[in-house]
């Protein structure tokens, strides 16, 4: 089977365009079950998601909350969030993608009263249940949006048509004039993770401590941790160790390096170590890693 990598950039970024600058709209069919170690890892765009569970129980991250969509739910992910998605077995998940610009101009008085509203809002997300009637019809005209990306070309004016309704829903139910103070913190809160991040990313071949990540941002410890904990549900000395297996993960199918210059080039202090960190996180040695994904690229010649 082969699995899927979302790629983003430094700041976790997802770095796929989505459309293009004629049509800035994205429709994807989606298993979490084939991404790789089953989940569809931490990412943020500025365009609007929304995510229909076809299939199976998929697992949302967004920040500390760790929410559950059950087959029939959808979910909405607002412009800037960060957001993972997980699954325990196949978990088929139709979504589309999209700029806030496909539903009118910037400039324009409906984006000024009707769009920039809500993704302003201090509503990270929003999830649709079948049992809630207004939900419901949100689920009703993804399905349909859906149903019309599988019909071929010349579908966009029905698309636009049935994504406006769905605004015009999420207008009339979400409380989009209270807590934009509390958003605003949620995205300096976010600007300074993504600083905190970029500074591993730059150093983590050095010897990095907890106060040299903390000040980066110009934050105490104890500041970094709750910053971490609250975008990632991660701590940032936990992070740099993933992010350095994953870059220790890329040079053994990348490269001929031996397993102990590649420890040594990725910051552990020894090879040993590097080893019983790369077995906790891949639930394999580094040996096994590489001949695994040499077979699997051989494979796929």
């Amino acid at each position: 089977m082969d699995y899927y990598k979302i790629t983003t950039d430094e700041t976790l970024r997802e770095t796929v365009r989505h459309g293009d600058s004629s049509y800035p709209f994205a429709y994807y069919q989606e298993d979490i079950w084939q991404f790789d170690f089953h989940r569809i890892d931490w990412h943020w765009h500025y365009e609007l998601e929304f995510v229909y569970v076809a299939q199976g129980t998929a697992i949302c991250l967004v920040g500390t909350d760790r929410i559950e969509l059950k087959e029939g739910c959808g979910i909405f992910i607002n412009s800037g969030i960060l957001h993972r998605f997980e699954a325990q077995s196949s978990t088929f998940i139709p979504n589309i993608v999209f700029s806030p610009t496909l539903l009118a101009s910037e400039k324009s008085l409906i984006f000024e009263n009707f769009i920039s509203p809500v993704i302003n809002a201090a509503v990270p997300y929003q999830i649709f249940a079948p049992h809630v009637a207004w939900q419901n019809d949100i689920l009703q005209h993804l399905q349909q949006i859906f149903a019309l990306q599988e019909t071929g070309k010349n579908n966009e004016l029905g698309t636009i048509r049935h994504l406006l309704q769905i605004w015009e829903i999420l207008w009339y139910e979400l409380d989009v004039t209270s807590g934009c103070e509390n958003l605003r913190r949620f995205n300096h809160k976010q600007a300074r993770l993504q600083t905190m991040m970029q500074y591993i990313h730059d150093h983590y071949t050095e010897e990095i401590t907890l106060e040299m990540i903390a000040d980066s941002a110009s934050i105490s410890k104890s500041g970094a941790l709750h910053i971490f904990q609250s975008g990632i549900q991660n701590s940032p000395v936990a992070y740099l160790i993933q992010y350095r297996l994953a870059q220790a993960a890329e040079q053994l199918y990348t490269t001929q390096k031996s397993v102990s210059v590649i420890a040594e080039e990725t910051g552990f202090t020894s090879a040993g170590y590097f080893c019983r960190k790369f077995r906790q996180h891949y639930q394999m040695s580094p040996n096994t890693y590489r001949r695994r994904k040499t077979e699997q690229t051989a494979e796929g010649r």
